[in-house]
């Protein structure tokens, strides 16, 4: 039985494949087409998906796409009819692609992927509850949706076990926490639904001085979690952007210009707004708890991307533990689809654990995979000097390279589902290193200086560095420093607010530490990674630290990267040292340099 998933049409459009219930591959189309956050339909994706298994579309049995567009539809029409003759702008705009194409999925399916079979419609927090709840490592479990919005639900919870998925309330549109974060991500200038990320990074450097104003003026927040937005403040139903001029008169201003310089204000925003997320998560996560009973907790949904919101659940010991969908967002939800026709329209039970993995995503490695033959032959027929190593001789060398503070690319096995970079296409430097966050961020990822690196730690190794004792294989949890590492502030130091306070190295794995004493960690586990595993052992045996730097291979305003030749453009268009691509270790300093290099840097070099 073939099961084919698919989101589109909004942001991060992507596809899966599930064989038997099994994951056997999934992707984003935005890693194809090179266009981050690709919302086009997932042509490309659905090839790779079907190609990947020797599968043509005549041996899909079902399509499943991650939402009802009829009901989305209807949300959009009843807001626009409320907000009229406010709106009309906006409606224009987002009505003739409805009409045209949107309301007809199912035709628009079939014909882009000459399907004649079943195509179902779960909802939207259905398919993101099952990405959580299928593969998690749980038998039972309660699960959390949270996002911007489905079709009506922002908010979502139930429960899930062998049997059966089941929700049992939600909070619906306009009300979103989801929105609330984004809205404050426009107001402090950055891009609506890829610049949260900036948002939470920023957040450290500021203090909370908006939070009571945030929970008292801006929502009516209950104790258990639930809330109602005051919509004069906001300006998404209506209008073309996220907030109101009722929201610029509270916060002292209009919203900061992109690419302007970030100020103490913005700081104090983010920080203001991510505390007060933070505190939304844990009152719904008590209220689960005690209305469920459940042990643990699945999570997915845009808002389930905020780590440090996770790291903070989890350390509160209100679940016994949590699984949180690599892919959250909306490209998770493709898989989610298919696994809602699996287990709910078919009625397979949810599977146990694979032997020797801690869930059934299999690490998230389910994208393409490009075997030597085919890396060799784009290295030889472009010229490109390299060295050919075995497996064991490439760990061995790239952590020597490491250790010498070179920055590696690292193009290894099957591309990664969802947004970080686990081991698969990243970008890897010494953690031990003071100047490797300002270095990395300003002349390899040429994006801001304070946005903060992840570091990748052996999961065996992983207490002796930092204050968890569990496994973070997917970058999703922020948990503090030891410490035992950690270095105490002079009084001099103590007095740095803001921007300043990123210079000040602040542990023994400064490259890693963000400003408040933490770090996103990612566990490398041997049965999901062996080659990372060993690399990361070489550099822990031979050069005295199992951690190293972990950040996607791209640059910014590109997504990751997929294949060989996007690999080898993006390590000759920064200073990256060496790039290891398979079984192929290729020196900078040997190269000849591209042609469009200075060109290409003026785009994305910041002021």
């Amino acid at each position: 039985m073939n099961i084919l998933g698919i989101s589109a049409f909004y942001h991060d459009s992507a596809a899966a494949l599930l064989r038997d219930g099994d994951i056997t591959a999934a992707a984003q189309e935005e890693r194809f087409t090179r266009v981050k956050h690709d919302q086009a339909f997932p042509t490309r994706s659905v090839e790779y998906c079907l190609k990947s298994q020797g599968l043509t579309i005549d041996d899909v049995d079902i399509v499943a796409f991650y939402d009802k567009p009829f009901l989305k539809f209807e949300r959009l029409l009843e807001t626009y009819l409320s907000y009229a003759p406010f709106g009309i702008k906006s409606f224009i705009k987002a009505m003739p692609v409805w009409i045209k194409q949107k309301l007809w999925m199912k035709e628009v399916i079939k014909n882009e992927l000459g399907f004649t079979g079943k195509v179902l419609f779960p909802s939207h927090h259905q398919s993101h509850a099952a990405s959580a709840f299928y593969p998690s490592p749980f038998k039972r479990a309660a699960f959390l949706a949270v996002d911007g919005v489905g079709e009506w639900a922002t908010t979502s919870y139930g429960t899930g076990d062998v049997a059966e998925l089941k929700t049992t309330a939600e909070i619906r549109f306009p009300h979103s926490l989801g929105l609330l974060y984004s809205a404050f991500t426009y107001y402090a200038g950055f891009k609506v639904n890829s610049g949260e990320y900036k948002v939470m990074g920023l957040a450290p450097y500021g203090e909370p001085k908006y939070k009571e104003l945030i929970l008292g003026k801006l929502m009516d927040l209950k104790e258990d979690g639930s809330f109602k937005l005051d919509m004069k403040y906001f300006n998404y139903c209506a209008g073309l952007t996220m907030t109101s001029e009722a929201f610029h008169k509270l916060f002292g201003g209009p919203p900061r210009k992109p690419e302007s310089d970030i100020t103490q204000r913005e700081m104090d925003l983010a920080r203001s707004v991510q505390e007060a997320t933070e505190e939304i998560v844990l009152r719904l996560a008590r209220h689960i708890r005690k209305e469920t009973g459940e042990r643990y907790l699945c999570m997915a949904g845009g808002v389930a991307l905020n780590c440090v919101a996770n790291g903070r659940l989890l350390r509160s010991g209100i679940f016994d533990d949590i699984w949180i969908q690599p892919a959250a967002g909306d490209a998770g939800g493709a898989l989610g689809a298919a696994l809602m026709a699996w287990h709910g329209h078919l009625g397979k039970p949810k599977e146990l654990l694979l032997k020797d993995s801690g869930d059934l995503q299999r690490g998230s490695y389910l994208g393409p995979d490009y075997k030597r033959e085919k890396i060799l032959a784009y290295l030889t027929g472009n010229a490109i000097p390299y060295k050919e190593l075995s497996n064991a001789d490439m760990a061995t060398a790239v952590a020597g390279k490491i250790a010498e503070e070179k920055v590696v690319g690292w193009f290894q096995g099957p591309m990664e589902f969802g947004p970080r970079a686990l081991g698969g296409r990243s970008i890897l430097g010494d953690a031990r290193s003071a100047a490797m966050q300002e270095t990395m961020n300003l002349k390899i990822k040429f994006r801001e200086s304070f946005r903060p690196f992840a570091p990748a730690v052996l999961a065996e190794k992983v207490s002796e560095y930092f204050e968890i004792d569990g496994p973070s294989p997917y970058m999703l949890l922020v948990a503090p420093v030891k410490k035992a590492l950690r270095r105490e502030m002079t009084v001099d130091e103590e007095k740095l607010f803001g921007i300043d306070k990123l210079h000040i190295a602040r542990s023994t794995i400064p490259a890693v530490t963000h400003v408040d004493y933490t770090a996103r960690i990612q566990t490398v586990h041997r049965e999901t990674n062996p080659l990372f595993y060993d690399m990361l052992t070489a550099l822990s045996e031979e050069h005295g630290t199992a951690v190293v730097v972990n950040t996607s291979f791209n640059v910014r305003g590109e997504p990751i990267v997929c294949t060989p030749e996007d690999a080898y453009r993006c390590f000759m268009r920064t200073d990256m040292d060496f790039l290891s691509i398979g079984n192929f270790l290729i020196d900078k300093t040997e190269q000849t340099p591209i042609k469009e290099d200075t060109e290409w840097r003026k785009e994305f070099t910041l002021d």
